[in-house]
């Protein structure tokens, strides 16, 4: 059944996609909505869960590949050239997001300082994603896309570890377990570079070549094997996917062209797949039983918690006004955070079913609110959006006025009654237009 509606959601979302890319659409919203109006205690077409193990494992799997590709996207060099902008959006804009989140979450929902810091870590990572008009728009600045996608694909790891700790605080453990959270950033770190760097060599040696067939496969398996491996090793999943797709975009160039459109459309049915998942879980019960002041919670963790953080990291930054405010909104919530809030579910700590309820409730307005203005916002950097369309209107008036005014004062014998241009009446009228135009 769910193998079923999914393709019937799919296919629903490939014939209005074109519509999607022009207007305030969103397949990913459309896929979130579905999974609402079929899941169980919606309609009951879908017998889906929190607990249900195919969620934690669909959710967990969609945001590796999604890491894995935004990683491709850029390499080494890139990150050493361009990492000022990022590094602060990561150095200080994550740990301000999640504090004033927890302090939202502590005075606004009513949740203790432990449980409002852990839900301050789990919204704290962003996915733009869910703004791809936005990052895949040649017409928004470079640095902006590069800002952005860069700091969904490293604050996913960063955010991890304080997600854990916190977690362990919040159930009262006495043990942290920052060693072995060292452990699993450090072999995480270790698999994501590694593996790739050993498939590129193998490939490139005189004793193995891939055929054009083949060649996009070389990155699914690149990508299988760090997961598999991560999954044995205990190593972060999420940082060694990253750290995959930037080694493998660094050394394998042609391994990346190869894989590029195919890692995406992939990357995208996953997303997809695991946004109707998610979607089945919320219900009107379910968003019934927050309070207001869980929803008022969950509009300022979106309208206030990232502008103010990113506002006072960019302070002096050179970042032009309007790239910092697209920053500032185009923070969404999405595959970090629901594999966070699961995590929280399966520690069954005392405020789990609030925490998650919470969680759940600002990525679903997350989505629908960020996924439907990406392309409002990216129209805002296309020159030929710059100037209102009223503006041309009224210029075009303007202008048939000025010629009826001027047959009028011709009169009825033409044209031959209007005062002849003298030469020097052009650097008049020229200096006149530009008064105007400077008004």
């Amino acid at each position: 059944m769910l193998l079923l509606c999914f393709a019937v959601v799919l296919l629903a979302a490939v014939l209005v996609s074109a519509l999607a890319n022009r207007t305030i659409l969103s397949t990913a919203a459309l896929f979130l909505v579905a999974g609402f109006a079929l899941g169980e205690g919606t309609t009951g077409v879908l017998h889906l869960r929190a607990d249900s193990p195919i969620v934690a494992q669909l959710a967990e799997l969609a945001l590796f590949a999604v890491l894995f590709t935004d990683g491709m996207r850029v390499g080494w060099a890139d990150l050493r050239s361009a990492w000022r902008l990022p590094g602060r959006a990561l150095g200080w804009g994550l740990p301000l997001t999640l504090l004033v989140t927890a302090v939202l979450a502590h005075y606004v929902a009513g949740l203790g300082w432990p449980e409002a810091l852990l839900i301050g870590a789990i919204l704290a990572p962003t996915d733009p994603v869910f703004a791809a008009a936005l990052v895949g728009n040649d017409k928004v600045p470079a640095r902006l896309r590069h800002l952005l996608n860069v700091e969904s694909g490293v604050n996913d790891g960063l955010a991890l570890p304080f997600v854990v700790v916190l977690l362990a605080v919040a159930a009262g453990s006495a043990d942290l377990h920052l060693g072995e959270l060292a452990t699993e950033l450090a072999v995480g770190l270790a698999i994501g570079v590694l593996v790739p760097l050993a498939a590129i060599a193998l490939e490139r040696s005189r004793f193995f070549a891939a055929s054009a067939a083949y060649a996009p496969l070389n990155g699914v398996a690149i990508g299988l094997l760090v997961l598999a491996l991560g999954r044995a090793t205990h190593g972060n999943l999420f940082l060694a996917a990253f750290a995959a797709g930037i080694t493998v975009a660094t050394f394998g160039p042609r391994e990346r062209a190869a894989f590029e459109h195919f890692g995406e459309n992939v990357a995208e049915l996953l997303k997809l797949a695991a946004l109707l998942v998610f979607g089945a879980l919320i219900s009107p019960g379910f968003l019934g039983e927050i309070p207001w002041t869980g929803w008022v919670f969950a509009v300022l963790a979106i309208v206030v918690a990232r502008p103010v953080a990113l506002w006072l990291s960019f302070l002096r930054s050179g970042l032009g006004l309007r790239e910092q405010a697209a920053a500032m909104w185009f923070g969404p919530k999405g595959f970090a955070s629901v594999v966070y809030g699961l995590l929280v579910l399966e520690a069954g700590i005392g405020a789990a079913d609030e925490v998650f309820h919470l969680v759940a409730l600002t990525i679903v307005i997350s989505i629908l609110a960020h996924s439907s203005t990406d392309v409002l916002v990216a129209r805002a950097f296309d020159e030929a959006h710059e100037a209102p369309a009223w503006h041309g209107v009224l210029r075009r008036t303007r202008r048939a006025a000025a010629v009826v005014r001027g047959r009028a004062a011709a009169g009825p014998g033409g044209t031959d009654r209007v005062r002849p241009r003298r030469p020097t009446d052009t650097g008049d009228d020229a200096t006149a237009d530009g008064q105007a135009s400077a008004k």
